[in-house]
């Protein structure tokens, strides 16, 4: 797999609907003014500061080894696949005080002078809500050492966007909802999650789109509830979105069998047929392969077409291959990466139709 995105390598809970679980966590340093408002130096001190914490900790994080990558002095092409392997944020990727602090499983991502001065991610395959909350919270404590950052007794963590202030937390979990986007139920859920203090966004968060039926849902406010309420609340919803994605999946294949069957196998046969590929299409075809696993029309490991998804992505796909494509070039790359792969899959999955 690729360098940036570890976190595909492995099966989670409720996969394949459930492809990853993210915990983020938003914190800032007493005495120095948010991102948007330091002057270069301070951000440049900001930086200095993870920088002695990560040497003074020789490089762990509890037994995870951390490295230390400045934004400027990666190449355009590393730092957008960082963003296409859910690594970063979009806008982060061309912050020039930027630097990121990446545990070596990937499982800890910290960036540094995003909207916050320091943003902890936790990524995890499946839905580990807890278990990346845990994480989150021992590089929290690692990070914080003797009250290092900004905390108000009544309103608590002090961040950049008052939506922030409070614990701080924003926990997401990526979701793959074919049939409830298939029969027009997506809406329905969406407006019900957002009664209940959610939100559904797209595959790369704020402002992005649903491609390949991915969807992201995570909280909305922080002020006033604690870390586990948050967690607690937010899994069970996806508990609930779940049962409701399988329990349609049930419905129209019992239903109409033939012809998702159909659907499913015309689009294995594109993609282990197939020279050239867009991102698009290469995640339509995926999304439609994932749904023949979560129906169990077919047997392939979901973290498989989770790295395919994720290898179809173009600066992934050039991080992939260690050199510079133009367009025909990645679609021509990407179409052959993606058959070979696909292939290895079923054959070590004894066919797996």
């Amino acid at each position: 797999m690729n360098k940036w995105a570890k976190w595909t390598e492995s099966i989670g809970p409720l996969s394949p609907n459930v492809v990853s679980t993210r915990v983020r966590l938003a914190r800032n340093f007493t005495g120095l003014p948010f991102p948007g408002t330091m002057r270069t130096e301070q951000a440049m001190e900001v930086v200095a500061r993870i920088h002695a914490i990560v040497a003074n900790a020789q490089g762990h994080l509890g037994a995870k080894a951390m490295r230390i990558l400045v934004l400027p002095e990666l190449p355009v092409t590393d730092r957008l696949a960082l963003v296409e392997s859910h690594l970063i944020s979009p806008d982060f990727a061309n912050k020039r005080e930027g630097a990121v602090a990446l545990a070596e499983d990937q499982s800890v991502v910290i960036m540094v002078n995003e909207e916050d001065h320091v943003r902890i991610q936790c990524l995890l395959a499946g839905l580990q809500l807890e278990e990346a909350w845990h994480l989150a919270s021992e590089a929290d404590d690692w990070l914080d050492g003797k009250g290092n950052f900004s905390f108000h007794e009544d309103y608590g963590y002090l961040t950049a966007c008052p939506t922030n202030v409070g614990t701080g937390l924003r926990a997401s979990v990526m979701l793959h909802l074919p049939v409830l986007t298939m029969t027009n139920q997506i809406d329905k859920v969406i407006a019900t999650i957002g009664q209940l203090g959610l939100m559904a966004r797209g595959l790369y968060g704020e402002g992005t789109q649903a491609a390949g039926h991915m969807f992201q849902v995570s909280n909305q406010v922080t002020l006033g509830f604690s870390e586990e309420e948050l967690i607690r609340n937010l899994k069970a919803v996806i508990e609930q979105i779940v049962a409701q994605e399988r329990l349609m999946t049930r419905n129209v294949v019992a239903q109409d069998r033939m012809r998702i069957l159909d659907r499913v196998h015309r689009s294995l046969g594109l993609m282990l047929g197939a020279r050239v590929l867009n991102s698009n299409e290469a995640m339509s075809l995926l999304s439609d392969i994932r749904l023949g696993v979560s129906a169990e029309l077919i047997n392939l490991p979901s973290n498989v077409l989770t790295e395919l998804m994720v290898l179809a992505k173009p600066h992934v796909l050039q991080t992939e291959c260690g050199e510079a494509l133009d367009a025909f070039g990645r679609d021509v790359k990407r179409a052959e990466l993606l058959r070979e792969r696909l292939q290895i899959a079923l054959q070590s999955n004894e066919g797996g139709l």
